[in-house]
């Protein structure tokens, strides 16, 4: 008989999938890719890639096929539960609804009734900032910010003080003509599907090289034309290298510069003056440039001005101006910034640094891309086609995560415009809504606060001067988090990773509530574990009160947070609540258009939670906050978030949602509610976009048409050109500041640090903790990173990811390991200033000498996420932020800074400095520190742990109401049938069992 001839008899060519297939927005990550989820008798049966969505266009990783698991786990929360036992010892009682939001509403109220201050609301990885922000500023607390602090805030903060755009959510490659991509410091879990698709697309046309700048070589690196494991923290020195080798050649492209930047502008020449620095303005405000022809200073924004980019001038008044290229070309020519100089320090050869300067001014200049496509620009002059630079690049958290990454992000930057490859053919382009005016408005609310009182504003924007600074008259700080302070005044983001610390130590003053949301700062979201830890369960002597008195939480899993509240509200998983992934928050749009998405619920829960944002919006109405309630006091919102995303409007026609707007759903961007709105969102598949027209897609911040566009749409108040700010009047706003000009000036301790900090142009220094810690006793730089199918804590308790990687290794270079005398497999102390972690050690050849590097949320404690306590992630993997701390060693005056970056407060995570020692025989086998294990939360109706992955059991029984017997099911399905008892495996062979996936 052939071997085959079984099966195939076998085969059933209609089988029934699944009773209904749904749309909705992936949740396992950040990228928002659209999903299919075929249902199956109530149960989600399987989950795709949407092929109809405009971000993974049907592409789907191991994290969004894994959603199923993170639906069904055990680490599910069931009920609403209060602490009975002391913080920290897991001890709760389950509790309904209604005394969960009575108690949430006594605490919540009484604060808001006395000092609205004394609320710190902190949220994690939640897409949904523009509501919780919004809730924030109608309660009339400052304290508030989300992830982004210890994430992406220097990327953010500094893109958008520069060219009004970003990288990663704000913009991305012109993937389809870009000939030379340099990715600098990204990881895998970060915009994973549309980086794959992009790369798909540069590594099959074979004309584009891709440079991958990272000190590890993994995932996306792996496959990069040319990987330079570059040392960690000096990015921007490279970057300013590079700089110095095109201005030093001579490849710069003067007309980009003279046109769209502020290259041309006068910068003040008066040392020791209030306005040194400062740019040339005439008396309505206008900048200044030198006009070549006319000899003599004029208006910078007009069209018919033409203006030179070097030489001092005199002006009017008699003072002394110089275009601000003329300060940039003179501060990167220096010799400190030659390729020889640097080599050493970056870890990056003179004759590597040459030649890729060299292949990118080549790209460049002389392989331009030309699109045959007629534009108008800004000032109505029409240019025949699209011409553009066709270099291309993408940073992430391994450039934001150290204290000089606002500087070495500003750098790469300026790499990019001297280049001419921002929003042209080939470059790196803006996306939707972006690019904004330069800061971008608003300014963060906060200055004053009063009881049952709204701020005047949203808590977080982007300030322009000292003015806008949340501080006291004698310069402390306002909020908890100092954020918008002299200690990190460009702090857009917030500092969630000093919220406990900073709540606990009362400085500037202690919180009655800390509400948090999916923020697992007991764990691997935090800073100096132990310590946090202790914040949370500190008591004061005197009272017996804990420091931190009452501590809200919101999570869908038993983390490793969850002993340390005293009132747990279970949120549900991603696939059975409504979402808004909106164009006022962190929208799906594309450069060649915008768009935004939601999630609908695509199955009910079966047990007793809410959708936070649900009890959010229900929390506002009983609370009687302006906005959530109507004028007669009842709740505006009664059907929840969906009522809101329909109805909310920010400002007149704008709300959550961009398109089928008007009541008749035929407007988008503007337009009145539409209450059919997310139906139609559901029949387009739960997503909108709008492609733009070609002669509207390139060269956003000075083409007339998208400018208009954008205006229509509410994005930006004026058609005016968008500038992009090489040099950055913002900040030397506040070096004078610190210089002692202006009514508001730093405090003593911090002017040196403004003053130096607070640079215009990008500048290099060594990170903080490297330049304060003895780097002979602690010679490694020590990184995290997350692995492509894992993302935060979510990913590494899924019964079906974890059999990729359930445990951790501390990947050492194999020379390095050699000199010390380390093995493969061996087991090591990981040794900080601040501590040690114990871990096993896997050599590599893909990292920097110079370096260790782990995966992070790999290492759990035991009892968490409803893991057996003999888990392989709490007992063999390890966790680097035990060793991490969220303070810098102490000053000469015992002054101690957050570990953070000085402009942005952004977390220093990658700025760790180690040395590794081998353990003694006796100590391998299990990694350390060890914690007691969490106990169980209360029974509730939820799955049990199990040693056995049973899912798809119910699709496989004989029986079943299609006919199917279990070895057609698997027959139909395509799935190797070799590890299912009594099954074939198609050769003829009875297959017997097969291994097993633990949970």
């Amino acid at each position: 008989m052939n071997p085959f001839e079984w099966k195939r008899e076998q085969v059933m060519l209609s089988p029934k999938e699944a009773d209904e297939i749904k749309t909705t927005t992936c949740y396992m990550c950040a990228c928002r890719c659209g999903i299919r989820v075929y249902l199956k008798d109530g149960s989600v049966r399987y989950i795709e890639g949407n092929p109809d969505h405009p971000v993974n266009k049907g592409v789907l990783c191991a994290k969004g096929s894994a959603g199923i698991m993170n639906h069904n786990s055990p680490a599910r929360l069931t009920k609403p539960l209060l602490r009975v036992g002391e913080r920290g010892a897991g001890e709760f009682k389950e509790i309904e609804w209604e005394e969960a939001l009575s108690l949430a509403q006594d605490w919540l109220g009484e604060v808001r009734r006395t000092d609205p201050k004394k609320l710190a609301f902190f949220t994690g990885r939640d897409q949904s900032q523009s509501l919780t922000g919004w809730w924030a500023a109608q309660f009339g607390t400052p304290n508030f910010a989300a992830h982004g602090g210890f994430c992406s805030v220097n990327m953010a903060a500094a893109g958008l003080y520069t060219l009004g755009g970003a990288f990663w959510e704000f913009g991305e490659p012109d993937w389809d003509h870009t000939k030379y991509f340099m990715m600098w410091g990204v990881a895998e879990d970060h915009d994973s599907n549309p980086i794959k698709i992009g790369l798909g697309k540069l590594k099959t046309r074979g004309d584009a090289k891709f440079v991958a700048v990272n000190p590890v070589r993994s995932g996306y690196g792996a496959i990069a034309d040319e990987w330079i494991g570059i040392r960690p923290g000096t990015d921007g020195l490279l970057a300013l290298s590079l700089v110095h080798e095109l201005l030093r050649t001579e490849n710069v492209d003067l007309e980009f510069l003279a046109r769209y930047t502020n290259a041309t502008w006068l910068v003040i020449d008066n040392p020791g003056g209030a306005d040194d620095g400062l740019i040339a303005r005439d008396e309505d405000g206008n900048p200044l440039c030198w006009d070549g022809e006319k000899n003599e200073a004029v208006n910078a924004l007009s069209a018919e001005a033409k203006p030179v980019l070097a030489g001092r001038r005199t002006l009017s008044d008699g003072r002394r101006a110089v275009p601000s290229f003329e300060l940039l070309a003179q501060r990167y020519l220096d010799p400190q910034f030659a390729p020889d100089a640097v080599a050493e320090r970056t870890g990056v050869s003179a004759e590597t640094i040459r030649r890729i300067a060299a292949e990118l001014a080549h790209t460049a200049f002389s392989e331009e891309v030309v699109i045959e496509q007629p534009w108008t620009d800004w000032a109505g002059r029409k240019h025949d086609r699209m011409i553009g630079r066709p270099i291309s690049m993408h940073g992430m958290r391994g450039i934001s995560a150290h204290s000089n990454g606002f500087h070495t992000c500003r750098s790469i930057h300026l790499l990019q415009v001297l280049l001419g490859s921002i929003d042209c053919p080939g470059g790196w382009r803006y996306k939707a809504p972006f690019p904004r005016p330069i800061p971008p408005g608003p300014k963060p609310a906060g200055k004053e606060w009063h009881p049952n009182t709204p701020l005047g504003g949203m808590p977080l924007g982007n300030p322009t001067g000292p003015e806008d600074l949340l501080v006291e008259d004698d310069g402390t700080p306002k909020r908890i988090d100092k954020a918008y302070s002299w200690e990190h005044p460009l702090s857009a983001h917030g500092l969630m990773h000093m919220v406990i610390h900073n709540a606990w130590k009362k400085d500037p003053y202690g919180v009655d509530v800390l509400f948090m949301y999916m923020a697992n700062m007991a764990w691997n979201s935090s800073m100096n574990v132990p310590g946090t830890l202790h914040y949370l369960t500190d008591k004061d002597p005197n009272t017996g009160e804990y420091k931190i008195p009452k501590i809200i939480y919101s999570d869908a899993y038993y983390s490793e947070m969850i002993p340390y509240a005293d009132l747990i509200l279970p949120d549900t998983t991603y696939l059975e609540r409504w979402d808004c992934i909106s164009l006022l928050d962190r929208p799906i749009s594309s450069a060649h258009g915008p768009g935004d998405a939601i999630r609908q619920p695509v199955v009910k829960p079966n047990r007793d939670v809410r959708p936070f944002q649900d009890v959010l919006i229900d929390l506002g109405a009983r609370l009687g906050l302006p906005g959530f309630v109507g004028t007669d006091g009842e709740a505006k919102y009664p059907g929840g978030y969906p009522d809101y995303i329909v109805n909310h409007e920010r400002l007149p026609g704008i709300g959550p949602l961009a398109g089928w707007r008007g009541e008749d759903g035929d407007s988008h961007g503007r337009g009145a509610v539409n209450e059919d709105q997310l139906q139609r969102y559901i029949e387009n598949g739960c997503f909108w976009s709008e492609e733009l027209p070609l002669e509207h897609q390139y060269f956003k911040h000075a083409n007339q048409g998208y400018l208009d566009y954008a205006v229509g749409m509410g994005w930006i108040p004026n058609a005016e050109q968008i500038v992009l700010q090489l040099y950055s009047e913002p900040l030397q706003k506040f070096r004078l500041a610190a210089r002692g000009h202006g009514p508001l000036q730093p405090p003593d301790e911090h002017r040196n640090r403004v003053d130096t900090y607070f640079d215009p142009l990008p500048i290099w220094y060594m990170p903080f903790e490297e330049a304060a810690v003895d780097t002979e006793a602690y010679p490694m730089h020590a990184l995290t990173q997350r692995p492509m199918q894992m993302y935060h804590s979510w990913g590494s308790q899924n019964a079906w990811l974890r059999q990729i990687t359930a445990r951790n290794r501390l990947y050492i270079n194999e020379e390095t390991a050699a000199e010390m005398g380390v093995e493969d497999e061996d087991w090591v102390w990981v040794i900080s200033h601040a501590g040690r972690v114990k871990g096993q050690v896997k050599l590599m050849s893909g990292v920097n000498a110079d370096t260790v590097w782990t995966w992070n949320a790999i290492g759990k404690r035991k009892g968490a996420w409803r893991l057996s306590v003999d888990a392989p992630e709490s007992n063999k993997g390890f966790l680097l932020n035990h060793i991490i701390s969220e303070l810098l060693p102490a000053q000469d005056d015992g002054l101690r800074y957050s570990n953070s970056d000085p402009v942005t407060g952004q977390a220093a995570w990658f700025d760790l400095r180690v040395r590794v020692e081998k353990c003694l025989p006796e100590e391998a086998g299990l990694t350390e520190p060890g914690f007691a294990a969490q106990p169980p939360p209360p029974s509730g109706p939820g799955p049990a742990p199990s040693d056995e992955l049973t899912y798809g059991a119910q699709f496989r029984k004989e029986g079943r109401n299609d006919g199917l017997t279990m070895a057609e099911w698997i027959g139909n399905r395509r799935e190797a049938s070799r590890n299912i008892p009594g099954i074939a495996d198609g050769h003829g062979n009875n297959a017997g069992n097969g291994p097993k996936g633990g949970h």
